[in-house]
């Protein structure tokens, strides 16, 4: 991957995440940026099959394509942090962790249903979009822990500081 396309990359992801800043803003609700999350959180279950290489000009590494979508849950976790509390930043990950699993759910159904006998892509589509039980329960631990000890830890630290940008 090329420096322009993860440029181009990031700052599509920005605009996504001030467009929910934004809304949050202007409605005072916190919707536009819970849709954003659970899209960005699904999305990055997906992309994370793929390893993408990572090319910054001076450097290169190798991650999973998900890897720039899912940092950015964590900017939209505490801009719900700061906005609107704790308690509806744990409502948000639980809603995206009930999303996940039903994604999953239904993703397993579509690789177990019978392919209509013209379909010859089965096996590829099980290849690609089918999950791997023990990575998918992994990935949902890891998620549960990491995103819930970030509103926690951000909770705390804007209680410690009595800070905030909005009020």
């Amino acid at each position: 991957m090329t420096l322009l396309f993860i440029i181009i990359w990031i700052c599509l992801i920005t605009g996504f995440s001030l467009f929910g800043s934004w809304y949050a803003k202007k409605y005072n609700k916190p919707d536009a940026l819970i849709g954003l999350y659970v899209a960005f959180v699904l999305i990055s279950n997906i992309l994370a099959y793929k390893i993408a290489e990572f090319n910054l000009g001076f450097y290169t590494f190798y991650s999973t394509a998900a890897t720039l979508v899912f940092a950015v849950t964590f900017l939209l976790t505490d801009i719900i942090n700061e906005k609107f509390g704790r308690k509806e930043t744990h409502k948000m990950i639980f809603i995206a962790f009930i999303t996940q699993v039903a994604v999953t759910f239904f993703i397993w159904l579509a690789v177990q249903i019978e392919p209509a006998p013209f379909w010859q892509d089965q096996e590829i589509f099980a290849k690609i979009i089918g999950f791997t039980p023990r990575i998918i329960l992994a990935s949902w631990l890891a998620f549960l822990i990491s995103e819930n000890f970030d509103a926690y830890v951000f909770a705390w630290f804007k209680n410690l500081t009595k800070t905030g940008i909005y009020g």
